[in-house]
């Protein structure tokens, strides 16, 4: 299968969600209004998956969209999965990622990362990235990096506080950026990466 983009995995992630919890799946305007973005707009993300074969769905017929795995499609959409450690309390003085932080593991679709990669998840607490589509109580699950370009959501280290931000390099600093106006950047000399969100897991109530 082709690789997917970012926004890509994250569509992906919400259809399997919602599909987990409802037992079927969302519409193509539910999707639209998840993401804050046009019905066409969304209608072009669901093409893009059905011909990367992540997804199969009727054109003319509501709620029909269906996940695929790749040699697991008669298995349900959440069939195969890799566990992936949560990320619990920090205590003070320990590395971020130490193994003594772990608190459990979850298990995350293999449609949405990729097996040979390490991971780690992380709950999300606050509303500062709404309009990239998370919400305070889901899980992120972050590609362990040390690296990334401009527009990535990373999760950084600033000033010892861990926090999950689109990134940026300016001329002479760093700039963290919420996606939520209520929120102002963060600019700093030194940061440090620890992953690149690589999707969102999110429970319904």
């Amino acid at each position: 299968m082709k690789e997917l983009t970012g926004r890509q995995r994250e569509v992906l992630s919400f259809v399997s969600a919602f599909i987990a919890e409802h037992a079927y799946p969302p519409t193509i305007r539910e999707v639209a209004e998840h993401f804050s973005i046009s019905v066409k707009g969304a209608y072009d993300h669901l093409a893009a998956l059905k011909k990367k074969n992540h997804l199969r769905y009727g054109d003319k017929r509501s709620r029909t969209i269906e996940v695929l795995h790749k040699g697991a499609e008669d298995e349900g959409p959440l069939a195969q999965t890799m566990d992936v450690p949560l990320l619990g309390d920090v205590a003070a003085g320990k590395p971020i990622l130490a193994e003594e932080n772990w608190n459990g593991s979850i298990p995350v679709p293999l449609s949405m990362i990729r097996k040979e990669r390490q991971y780690f998840a992380l709950r999300i607490r606050g509303d500062s990235m709404e309009r990239a589509g998370i919400l305070d109580g889901d899980t992120a699950v972050v590609e362990k990096k040390e690296t990334a370009k401009d527009g990535d959501i990373v999760v950084a280290v600033v000033d010892e506080a861990v926090t999950l931000k689109r990134f940026f390099k300016e001329s002479s600093r760093f700039r963290l950026q919420a996606e939520n106006p209520a929120y102002s950047p963060i600019y700093c000399q030194e940061v440090r990466i620890l992953g690149r969100l690589a999707c969102i897991l999110r429970k319904y109530a």
